[in-house]
């Protein structure tokens, strides 16, 4: 009989007994280990791999700028510093980030995750409208964005009257003038403590909410607390196979679950981060190459316009460092997966589904890629996942004939919808939780998604839920009545698409639409296409059968997404 092994130390165990390094004890380095102990991962890695490249923010016109573990940690500790000093409270406060991707960005997420705050990032395309909403529901007070949106909070900041300060970074760096009435937050850092910040006993990792597009025309702030699925993150690592020797590149801005997730779970492992502030094909490639970066999270669009480039550019970058690839954020097609797999290493390809609210639900593995087509995996490690019929009944049979919709039970399922806890109910049974996808299982336990019981559009990997653009567009005087859904599109996965019904006595082209659209949403929930009719069909009830408007530009299709 073997001996029973010995529990592997944890990080904390080694920093008491002193088997990282000697280490001098400071008052600070007491709070370095305090942190460390409570779980701060950040701080830790300042301690044990302090000279570690970080965080590299490397740029098209030749600008880069890195930051060591060490110095990522005194950074985001003189923010958090300031934010204490500005009346930021531990464990209660709400911050809202915005901005494109950078290091700025980063020390934000860092210090909010120090300081036990609630993390509120926030779309940078979003119209004025949707900013002000998401701003105002989530009780923010204090807004921390790049010089490159403050105007957006500039327009806007007389329908914020929770708002106590705003905190621009990066505007000398890009040339902005800081609006008045506004912070140059990037010179109180520099001039901050850069020590552990000082936060009450017990206070835990800050929270994150995410504003999902809302079904009935609202957003919905899915609120995630603290450290909660932190044990089911590391499962999902072991089972990719991701090691600290990672170097991860975000592919997509860092407000959305999946790039800024993954973030996370880099920073977790102390990977080194590549940034990349907005995407560009060819830019994309060259940083992969230079780095030689072996991980990412991405959705279809990005990989299709850098497989798409010509031949002679993609030929100037080595992408095989390339081990780990996470799809996601919208279904990739099969002739995707052809061409990513003709170019990129053949075993890098990995994908996920999930959402917002559910984390990681499913992986399907490199090696199930083109055994597997359309199906989205088997459930993640610690994650139990059922189907049930309309009536509340499990589904049980496998194949196409045997549908469901999907629900999930994990450690990392979202805790509430913020003060929208009805929504959240209304989306439960028997303790599982759906975002209303329908789906069904092979004869081998393999997911495939075939449907959504919900409206939702994914269109270029960002969520689109059709009732916030029918809200917009009903305002329009001229329109009766209008439907939205999406229709399938080999870049984006879906466009969306209007169909308008006009008031008698009014005038509309497809134009009047998307310019109206145009002005009240942002860009990417604008309808691509618009379709003119005298009526709406409807149920006897009187609820308009989308699957009805649909059908025609999804004929043929085995699947409707």
């Amino acid at each position: 009989m073997n001996e029973p092994q010995e529990p592997r130390p944890t990080l904390g165990d080694r920093l008491v007994r002193g088997a990282l390094f000697p280490l001098r004890v400071t008052k600070n380095s007491a709070r370095l280990i305090r942190s460390a102990l409570m779980g701060d991962f950040l701080t830790a890695y300042s301690l044990t791999q302090p000279d570690k490249v970080a965080m590299i923010d490397d740029r098209p016109d030749g600008t880069i700028h890195s930051l060591t573990f060490t110095e990522l940690n005194a950074k985001s500790n003189q923010l958090a510093n300031v934010l204490l000093e500005m009346g930021v409270r531990p464990g209660d406060s709400k911050v809202v980030w915005c901005g494109q991707n950078s290091i700025g960005l980063v020390l934000m997420i860092n210090a909010a995750r120090k300081l036990g705050v609630t993390a509120v990032p926030l779309n940078y395309r979003l119209s004025d409208e949707e900013a002000t909403y998401v701003t105002d529901h989530s009780d923010t007070t204090t807004v921390y964005v790049d010089a490159e949106f403050a105007p957006m909070f500039e327009r806007v900041r007389g329908d914020l009257p929770k708002v106590e300060q705003y905190l621009v970074f990066d505007a000398e760096a890009q040339g902005y003038t800081v609006p008045d009435g506004m912070v140059d937050v990037d010179a109180l850092v520099a001039a901050a403590s850069a020590e552990e910040p000082e936060i009450p006993e017990g206070t835990v990792a800050g929270s994150t909410m995410i504003y999902t597009s809302g079904t009935t025309g609202k957003p919905k702030g899915a609120l995630r607390r603290g450290n909660s699925g932190a044990e089911q993150a590391g499962a999902l690592m072991m089972h990719i196979g991701y090691t600290p020797d990672d170097i991860y590149i975000p592919t997509g801005p860092l407000y959305h679950s999946g790039p800024g997730g993954f973030l996370g779970l880099a920073q977790a492992l102390g990977q080194t981060t590549v940034l990349q502030r907005k995407f560009n094909a060819e830019d994309w490639l060259r940083l992969i190459d230079k780095y030689k970066v072996t991980s990412t999270f991405c959705a279809p669009t990005p990989v299709r316009m850098a497989c798409n480039l010509p031949a002679e550019v993609k030929a100037k970058y080595d992408v095989s460092s390339m081990r780990r690839l996470i799809a996601n954020a919208a279904p990739w097609s099969y002739a995707l997966k052809l061409m990513y797999l003709d170019f990129f290493p053949a075993d890098s390809l990995f994908e996920v589904y999930g959402s917002t609210e559910l984390g990681v639900n499913c992986v399907l593995r490199p090696e199930d890629q083109l055994r597997k087509p359309g199906s989205c995996g088997k459930p993640a490690p610690m994650v139990e996942v059922k189907l049930f019929d309309d009536d509340g009944n499990e589904v049980l049979g496998s194949g196409p004939e045997h549908t469901g919709e999907l629900f999930v039970k994990s450690p990392s399922v979202f805790a509430d919808y913020y003060k929208q806890h009805d929504k959240f109910l209304a989306d439960s049974k028997h303790g599982y939780q759906t975002v209303g996808d329908i789906a069904y299982r092979d004869d081998e336990g393999y997911i495939y998604i075939c449907d959504r019981k919900k409206d939702m559009i994914i269109s270029g990997g960002m969520n689109v839920y059709p009732a916030e653009i029918e809200a917009a567009l009903e305002h329009h005087p001229d329109v009766l009545e209008v439907a939205v859904f999406g229709t399938p599109s080999e870049e984006w996965g879906e466009t969306v698409h209007a169909v308008v019904v006009v008031r008698e006595g009014g005038s509309m082209t497809d134009h009047d639409v998307m310019d109206f659209a145009r002005e009240h949403l942002a860009h990417y929930k604008v309808p691509r296409s618009v379709t003119f009719i005298d009526e709406l069909p409807k149920t006897g009830s009187g609820k308009v059968l989308k699957r009805e408007l649909r059908a025609p530009f999804w004929a043929g299709r085995a699947s409707q997404v």
